[in-house]
């Protein structure tokens, strides 16, 4: 029997891991009281794709086409795209920046507004294959995609879905079938895409009348073409946070409700892939609490991307070249996003050389810098851990494979870290395995002092990744106190930090 035990239990573990991987969205039934919702709010996970897209952290975004030689933001899709001669390019150059940068992944906009295309699609003659750039021989897609492997990069594609400058826009069918022809083209033949990203920008066409898109049917196209691509903005995969600034919300649910109708739609798609956008369900600063919970018909693991450019501006400007964020605000901006239980989506326009500008270059390394110093020691793996309804109290490893939590049904526990050896530090680290759901709801730090326990920090959601900054404290005697979870809580990591520049 012991031996059949053994045999039996990493079964049920890979079942279990294998029920998980389609369990981002779930359905609420007419009867479910309130602890059933919170119940299935708490084991809902992200998909493969989604977990992936998560432990990048950070991501980059390459502004760069006709504009960058126009001096514009929002080209009319009427400019001179003879002006377009990039002398220096080297996508190489981008890539190796961002990636020594600690960046992972890159999205190029292929197209922007203006409709100017980076590679030389067959259904348009705007684009790169018009201008002197190579001779018209040029494609900056396939630079790009051919850097991103070299590098070991993650390689994504920004089509617009406004196009100014193409006479089918404001004709629904034709357009949106010329748009399927130019996302096949970029699907097709640059090999691996991991992100297709698209925002809402809407206009009027020629006609007058303004463009329906057909985002469902590019979803599927996405999906047969290149299955292993989340989705974003506009998307099933990621939502934006709702801001340019930097800064995420305070208390970030991945967990989102939705209503009857995006319920419906979500669940004759597939029970298995969120195949249309969710709406959510009630907009604010809180979008997945307990309260929000209440009304929702359905639950999707729906996580938020926050994005923000280097530069005032997303493209290039030379008047900017003194105005690039220094490797302090980066940092603070690497807190309020990723430190929010968000991704971070940092633009970084090449230049009209086809250069990341040496500005930008030096912002990006004293940005990794700053945080390869503040990072690298956890002051808590010299304390002794102690949790009396805890298991695996390796949450100081900050192995990805292993995770602590709670006996029984506890949503709640006090862990204590102990040393003879005080120490000095300013930043708190936590981390939940969101593969077994996002759920913590309320936690605070606190140190021992003239025999009381003294608050240093509170927050109220962890999710993939929490940061908190505060005054320096000096402890050797700290605990956590998980005050509020919506089934048993997990950490894979939880950290102490010094820094001499506090965010």
């Amino acid at each position: 029997m012991p031996f059949l035990n053994k045999l039996i239990f990493p079964l049920l573990l890979l079942a279990a891991s294998a029920k998980a991987q389609n369990n981002s969205f779930t359905s609420i039934s007419p009867g479910d009281t309130e602890q059933d919702i919170i119940y299935k709010a708490a084991h809902v996970t992200p998909s493969p794709r989604q977990l992936r897209w998560q432990q990048l952290e950070l991501t980059a975004f390459f502004h760069f086409g006709i504009n960058t030689f126009t001096n514009e933001e929002w080209g009319d899709g009427k400019e001179d795209i003879s002006q377009f001669n990039p002398t220096e390019l080297s996508a190489e150059q981008w890539v190796k920046t961002v990636k020594d940068a600690g960046i992972k992944q890159v999205i190029i906009t292929a197209k922007h507004h203006d409709g100017f295309c980076l590679w030389p699609s067959r259904f348009t003659e705007y684009g790169i294959k018009n201008t002197p750039y190579k001779n018209g021989k040029g494609d900056i897609v396939k630079e790009v995609a051919n850097a991103c492997k070299k590098y070991g990069v993650g390689f994504g594609i920004y089509l617009s879905p406004w196009d100014r400058n193409s006479a089918y826009y404001g004709d629904s069918v034709k357009y949106n079938t010329y748009f399927e022809n130019q996302l096949t083209e970029l699907l097709s033949n640059y090999g691996k895409v991991d992100e297709v990203w698209f925002d809402g920008a809407n206009g009027e066409g020629p006609n007058g009348k303004k463009q329906v898109y057909d985002f469902n049917s590019w979803y599927k196209l996405i999906r047969k073409l290149q299955p292993q691509a989340v989705i974003a903005i506009q998307g099933p995969d990621v939502r934006w946070v709702g801001t340019e600034t930097g800064k995420g919300r305070l208390t970030e649910w991945s967990v989102l409700p939705v209503d009857e109708q995006q319920e419906k739609k979500i669940a004759d798609a597939s029970q298995k892939d969120v195949m249309v956008k969710p709406v959510v369900y009630k907009a604010g600063e809180d979008l997945g609490s307990r309260d929000r919970l209440k009304g929702a018909k359905g639950l999707v693991w729906y996580p938020a991307e926050t994005d923000v450019s280097i530069r005032p501006r997303w493209f290039y400007h030379r008047a900017e070249d003194a105005k690039v964020k220094s490797g302090q605000e980066l940092l603070n901006i690497y807190f309020t996003s990723i430190g929010r239980n968000s991704l971070l989506l940092l633009n970084i326009p090449p230049d009209t050389r086809g250069l990341i500008s040496d500005s930008d270059v030096k912002a990006l390394k004293d940005w990794a810098q700053l945080r390869e110093s503040l990072f690298k020691n956890n002051l808590l793996k010299e304390f002794t851990v102690q949790c009396t309804n805890g298991i695996n109290n390796r949450m100081l490893v900050g192995d990805q494979r292993s995770f602590w939590t709670t006996k029984g049904k506890d949503s709640t526990a006090v862990i204590e870290f102990d040393s003879s050896a005080p120490v000095s530090f300013n930043v708190l680290q936590l981390r939940e395995d969101i593969t077994k759901g996002q759920r913590i709801e309320k936690f605070s730090l606190q140190c021992l002092k003239d025999g009381k326990w003294i608050e240093i920090t509170a927050g109220t959601t962890v999710g993939y990744k929490r940061l908190l900054s505060f005054k320096p404290v000096t402890s050797g005697k700290i605990r956590l106190l998980i005050e509020s979870s919506r089934f048993n809580p997990t950490l894979t990591n939880v950290g102490l930090f010094k820094s001499d520049i506090t965010p």
